[in-house]
C-alpha cells in the first residue's frame, strides 16, 4: 500500500498506537470509546455500546455472561452506512476480546459488501511483547516502519529502565491486581507480567491468559501487601463507586494493603486495559506503587 491510507480503528488501543506513530490524519473513524489522545475526539465515530450507561458493575457483568452464553450478537455495534461511505483501506480490530471490541464476525460481515474491501489487521496481543509487535505491524502496514522501529525502541528503554530498578528492591510485595470488583476478577494477559517486570508478586493473575472471576477467600488468604484495582474500561471516580462493594468483604479491614493504605485505584481506560503505549506508562506506575521512593 504506497498511499497514504485511510484507517477506521474499532480499538481504542490501535487508535493510540497509530497516533503515536504521528498518523492521527490517517484515520477517518475511530470508536465511541477512543478519548486519547485528545486529537482523536473530533474524529467518526463509527461504533456504540449496547449497554446502558447507568447500569451497575453487576448489571455489566451480567449481561456479558449473557452475550457470551448465547452468542445472539455483540455489545457493541457498527455503523455500516458510515463504514461505506468513509471508503477505507484498512480496518483494525481485534478477536481477542469478546466483550472489549466489535466482534471480528461482524466486522468481516459489515466489509462483505462493501465496493472497496479494505485490508483487516487483527491485533491480539496477550503481553507486553506482543503489543510492541503491534506498533512495529501497524508501522509496516501504515508505511512508517522506522517509525514504529523508533518507538518501541523508546519504549524498551524504558521497561529495561523499571526492570533494574526492581531487581535491586529490598523486597517483592506480594501484589492483588483486580480488573473488576462486583464480582472480582484478577488481572490478566499482560497485566500480571506488568506486576512482575515492577518487582510485585501476583499469583492471583493469569499471565497471558483473559481475567477469571476469583473468590474473595482467595485474596484474604494472599493477604496483599499491595492492592492495585483498575477495573476495565472504567475511569478511577467510576470504580470508587464500587470500592463499598470490596470493603464490606469479611477481613477487609485487617489485609496488609488496607492497614498500610496501599490501595492503590486507577483509570482502567488510561492504563491497563489498553494495549497500546500507556502500557509502558502502566509499568512505570506500578513501580512507584510497589517501591515508592522515600523522600
Amino acid at each position: 500500500m504506497l498511499h497514504a491510507p485511510r484507517i477506521v480503528s474499532l480499538l481504542p488501543s490501535a487508535t493510540e498506537i497509530i497516533c503515536a506513530l504521528g498518523l492521527a490524519d490517517l484515520l477517518v473513524a475511530v470508536t465511541h470509546e477512543c478519548d486519547y489522545p485528545s486529537v482523536v475526539l473530533g474524529k467518526p465515530q463509527i461504533t456504540r455500546s449496547r449497554l446502558r450507561p447507568d447500569m451497575s458493575s453487576g448489571e455489566i457483568d451480567a449481561a456479558v455472561r449473557d452475550q457470551l452464553a448465547s452468542n445472539a450478537h455483540s455489545l457493541y455495534t457498527i455503523d455500516r452506512e458510515l463504514l461505506a461511505e468513509l471508503k477505507p483501506d484498512l480496518v483494525l480490530a481485534q478477536q481477542l476480546c469478546a466483550v472489549c471490541a466489535v466482534d471480528m464476525e461482524d466486522v468481516l460481515d459489515a466489509i462483505r459488501d462493501l465496493p472497496h474491501i479494505p485490508e483487516v489487521i487483527n491485533l491480539e496481543p496477550v503481553s507486553l511483547n506482543d503489543m510492541l509487535g503491534d506498533i512495529e505491524m501497524l508501522g509496516e502496514a501504515t508505511n512508517h516502519l522506522k517509525a514504529s522501529r523508533t518507538l518501541v525502541t523508546s519504549l524498551e528503554a524504558r521497561i529495561e529502565q523499571v526492570r533494574k530498578a526492581a531487581a535491586w528492591a529490598a523486597e517483592t510485595p506480594r501484589v492483588a491486581f483486580l480488573e473488576w470488583i462486583d464480582p472480582l476478577f484478577c488481572g490478566g494477559h499482560w497485566n500480571p507480567e506488568l506486576v512482575r517486570l515492577a518487582g510485585g508478586d501476583d499469583p492471583l493473575g493469569r499471565e497471558g491468559q483473559p481475567a477469571e472471576q476469583i473468590e474473595w477467600e482467595q485474596v484474604r488468604a494472599f493477604a496483599p501487601e499491595v492492592m492495585v484495582i483498575s477495573c476495565c474500561g472504567f475511569s478511577a471516580e467510576r470504580t470508587r463507586q464500587d470500592l463499598p462493594v470490596l470493603a464490606a468483604m469479611p477481613g477487609y479491614g485487617d489485609l496488609p494493603c488496607v492497614r498500610n493504605e496501599r490501595v492503590h485505584v486507577v483509570d482502567g481506560s488510561a492504563y491497563f486495559s489498553r494495549p497500546g503505549p500507556r502500557l509502558v506508562d502502566s509499568l512505570e506506575l506500578l513501580a512507584a506503587f510497589l517501591h515508592p521512593v522515600p523522600y
